[in-house]
């Protein structure tokens, strides 16, 4: 016959010290294990979700306005919505290079897209232009071997986080490298969220930005920069693009190694100093309590604060573990807008000023753990493009209210507090 809950608590007591620790010892793996397994459960079904999703999947279009080219100082910068038209347009730029090619990117299919950036390359390559190129082993490990084999004029690096067993021990080695940037001849880059593939060119809604002008070099150096620190079979990179100095626009990068993360700061400094509006869209929206409690304060003393998620993404954990955030948020007063397709934008622009566009989401990953790039703008004109795009995304996105949040399922609601420890991983 089982005790009742006062007759185990007079049994604890009556149990000697030694006894009672290991009572108390028991009792929290038991807890602890429990916990596990119903964490176990919960990916469990979510995974089942996220595959039936996928098999149901419906593709359907989204608003893209056309943006015009803004100069800003003696750069002129374009922003892309649709990775279509980023793709011809990084093309032609690789068609039209002299000197040099930097390709950096997290993830590259290989699909149409994916070999016709091969191909281009390639012919580069065989007519002289100097063609390096970059990719995470990891976020291509589906990725056929057979498309992984380049021209040999191509120097390419596959990188990989951990390439001596002894690494596995030290933190920073688990950095992946989820930048994504083309430059070309130190004069003409893109940053931002895009990979390469079909699937992006016309399904996911990204947002991208296209450099022409000095600050081009600041990307050439930071590829050279990484590309010299991890190529292992002495092709250095050596050539020198000049830089300049601009207040208006800054390159902030992640360095796990160097364990220095900018962007994250980037992001607080210009949440504290907003006064009237934050426009943000993030695909992986999972902040660290800092980066979370400025944007609820900026809320609290009248900010106009609005965050754009995609409401199903590729990662179904990820937007659970997001979603467990939402009521905090709602309560602050952050108005929060679900995206009917997959957004993987890494966006925000403040007081019709400050804007970024980059690779890096705001998640512990991105904050304070992968290689990341993000540009920092001051211009009047790119936060009106922006506040413009913001604006035709929400008509294709709902908004969540704090009414209809709290009133949600009940197993949603547990399946949020079961996965949160998560989001320290996230």
């Amino acid at each position: 016959m089982k005790q009742s809950f006062l007759q185990q608590i007079i049994h604890y007591r009556r149990l000697t010290p030694p006894i009672r620790r290991q009572f108390l010892i028991n009792t929290f793996l038991q807890a602890t294990g429990i916990f596990f397994v119903l964490q176990a459960i919960t990916l469990i079904i979510l995974q089942i979700v996220s595959h039936q999703r996928k098999k149901q999947h419906i593709e359907h279009g989204f608003p893209h306005p056309h943006l015009q080219d803004v100069m800003i100082g003696e750069n002129r910068l374009c922003i892309y919505d649709y990775g279509q038209d980023l793709y011809h347009d990084m093309l032609m730029a690789i068609d039209a290079a002299q000197e040099t090619i930097y390709l950096e990117t997290y993830i590259w299919k290989g699909d149409e897209v994916g070999q016709a950036f091969k191909d281009h390359l390639a012919r580069k390559a065989a007519q002289g232009v100097e063609v390096y190129v970059v990719y995470d082993s990891f976020a291509n490990l589906v990725v056929s071997h057979k498309f992984k084999r380049f021209h040999p004029a191509i120097h390419v690096l596959p990188y990989q986080a951990i390439s001596v067993p002894w690494q596995i021990l030290d933190l920073r080695r688990y950095a992946l490298d989820h930048r994504k940037i083309l430059v070309v001849d130190g004069k003409v880059s893109f940053l931002g969220g895009y990979n390469i593939g079909s699937l992006y060119a016309t399904s996911w809604r990204d947002t991208h930005m296209r450099i022409e002008g000095p600050t081009a070099a600041d990307l050439a150096h930071s590829f050279a920069d990484f590309w010299n620190r991890h190529d292992r079979r002495g092709h250095h990179i050596h050539r020198h693009y000049q830089r300049h100095f601009d207040p208006l626009i800054n390159v902030r990068g992640n360095n796990a190694l160097n364990l220095t993360f900018p962007i994250r700061d980037m992001y607080i400094e210009a949440i504290d100093r907003s006064e009237r509006s934050i426009a943000l869209s993030n695909a992986y929206f999972v902040p660290d309590s800092a980066l979370l409690d400025a944007l609820k304060q900026a809320a609290q003393r009248g900010v106009d604060v609005r965050i754009l998620v995609p409401w199903r993404s590729n990662h179904i954990i990820v937007d659970w573990l997001a979603r467990g955030l939402f009521t905090e948020c709602l309560q602050a007063g952050i108005r929060i807008f679900g995206y009917h397709n997959m957004l993987h934008a890494k966006t925000c622009t403040i007081d019709g000023v400050w804007s970024t566009i980059g690779t890096a989401n705001l998640d512990r990953l991105s904050s304070v753990g992968n290689y990341e790039l993000n540009v920092e703008l001051y211009s009047e004109e790119i936060a009106q493009q922006m506040q413009a795009l913001f604006k035709a995304d929400l008509t294709n996105a709902h908004e969540i209210t704090l009414e209809e949040w709290v009133n949600r399922p009940w197993f949603s609601m547990l399946g949020e507090h079961i996965l949160a420890p998560l989001r320290f991983i996230s």
